[in-house]
């Protein structure tokens, strides 16, 4: 039996779970607006899996992102928030999908790998 979840119960299920700050509330918008879009372009139902979500995506900063996956940014302007922006979002394309960014774009949500 499936049971449909709607932006409320998405951001509950991870509270119920112990989980609530894994992920901030823009990046759940965006995870769950992904997961819609999916079911949307497959016709295949998701099951809300919320541990599953917490092992498979992240939401980090650009810092974070770039230390965790050794991202070459030597020939980038430090003070170039934009160019360091596209860079990790272009890496992060290369090798798996990204989900979003925060509005100002201190955050990216991907999927792991």
């Amino acid at each position: 039996m499936k049971q449909t979840v709607n932006l409320y119960h998405f951001r509950d299920a991870f509270k119920a779970h112990g989980r609530e700050n894994q992920f901030s509330y823009g990046a759940l918008d965006q995870l769950f607006s992904y997961f819609e879009a999916y079911e949307q372009d497959t016709g295949e139902e998701i099951e809300l899996d919320v541990v599953a979500i917490c092992c498979e995506y992240a939401e980090a900063t650009l810092a974070e992102i770039v230390r965790d996956y050794s991202i070459d940014t030597s020939d980038i302007d430090k003070t170039d928030s934009d160019a360091l922006f596209k860079c990790v979002v272009s890496y992060l394309q290369e090798h798996t999908e990204v989900i979003g960014d925060l509005n100002d774009g201190s955050k990216i949500i991907y999927q792991k790998f």
